[in-house]
């Protein structure tokens, strides 16, 4: 389900600090948990680094902040790792626990506070910038870039080799 991404990054933020709740109160339930917990933070930070990244890096402001996420992704990852490999039972494991809980923290908190509220503003204005150059426009006199864009996202294949009526069919046609 597809939805915005700043509230879906926070989302899976939440579902993390309740799983490291679950973990640090109930031992027990650590060698099910920790699965879930490394899937999770794993997908979440790979889908920040394939698709949020690169966008937000675009913007000026915006290229240390990625890098620093992105190292603190790296940590985060050899924290899992870590925590995989060790005894759900041992104190080493209170320690790697511990140690993942204030990095992830620490890490959710910067991107909250810095990044997400940025990129949802950089988006807004792309869109209202976007939306008030074609403020005008009429229905069917959409150029041939545009006419593209279109079709790339209705996912239709060959379209920079038709023309705009041949792209305007195979839009309809996905719809």
């Amino acid at each position: 389900m597809a939805g915005d991404v700043v509230d879906l990054i926070m989302q899976d933020h939440r579902e993390v600090e309740r799983l490291f709740h679950e973990l640090e109160r109930h031992p027990e339930k650590r060698p099910l948990l920790v699965p879930v917990l490394s899937s999770l933070l794993t997908a979440h930070s790979r889908a920040e680094e394939a698709e949020v990244y690169p966008a937000a890096k675009g913007e000026a402001d915006e290229a240390e902040d990625v890098a620093h996420g992105q190292k603190e992704h790296a940590e985060t990852e050899q924290l899992l790792a870590k925590l995989n490999e060790t005894e759900p039972e041992s104190k080493q494991f209170e320690k790697v626990l511990s140690d993942l809980v204030e990095a992830v923290t620490h890490h959710v908190k910067e991107e909250e506070s810095t990044v997400l509220p940025k990129m949802r503003r950089e988006l807004g204005k792309a869109f209202v910038s976007s939306r008030t150059s074609h403020l005008g426009d009429r229905p069917g006199e959409a150029t041939k870039r545009e006419s593209l864009t279109q079709a790339r996202n209705a996912g239709v294949t060959g379209a920079s080799k038709m023309d705009k009526d041949e792209i305007a069919r195979e839009v309809a046609k996905s719809s």
